[in-house]
């Protein structure tokens, strides 16, 4: 990793996507706050309160050509700088001073979020196909305030 590691985005929406930018958020147990989640059998809850994804690799698909943007595919938080192939089920990261998440495992994507791929390929970040373009879901194991610019730390032995 060079460079800060930090939240560039954080994104909800009132059920669906896309999530938009917010200026600031609370994160709970239920992920942030001001955010629902359309489809509660496949989204959110205590195992799924956070959905993140790695600026990078946003950045990767619009080099593609695929039209997606910070919180198109529905994540909560995008971060910069972090290796996002260390990112994986077990991966615990400290998100500003006070929230401390852990990776519960990857997102399946779904054809609500084909606008943001060519061609309406979403499966571009399946992990099963392409591993390490995926979302990746988390747990909150301790919550807080939250900003974009807010440092992200991975952490060791984790």
């Amino acid at each position: 990793m060079t460079g800060k590691v930090a939240i560039t985005h954080i994104n909800v929406s009132n059920g669906g996507v896309p999530k938009l930018p917010i200026e600031r958020a609370v994160i709970g147990t239920l992920g942030v706050e001001s955010d629902r989640q359309a489809n509660t059998e496949h989204h959110g809850g205590p195992e799924r309160a956070l959905c993140l994804f790695s600026l990078e690799r946003i950045e990767a698909l619009q080099a593609e050509g695929h039209p997606i943007t910070p919180g198109g595919a529905g994540e909560n938080i995008t971060i910069t700088g972090l290796d996002w192939d260390a990112v994986a089920p077990g991966t615990q990261l400290r998100l500003g001073d006070s929230v401390l998440i852990e990776i519960t495992g990857y997102t399946a994507p779904c054809y609500k979020i084909e606008a943001n791929f060519s061609g309406g390929d979403f499966n571009r970040i399946n992990q099963k196909t392409n591993p390490g373009w995926s979302r990746a879901y988390a747990r909150v194991l301790e919550g807080g305030p939250l900003l974009p610019g807010d440092s992200v730390e991975l952490l060791p032995g984790s």
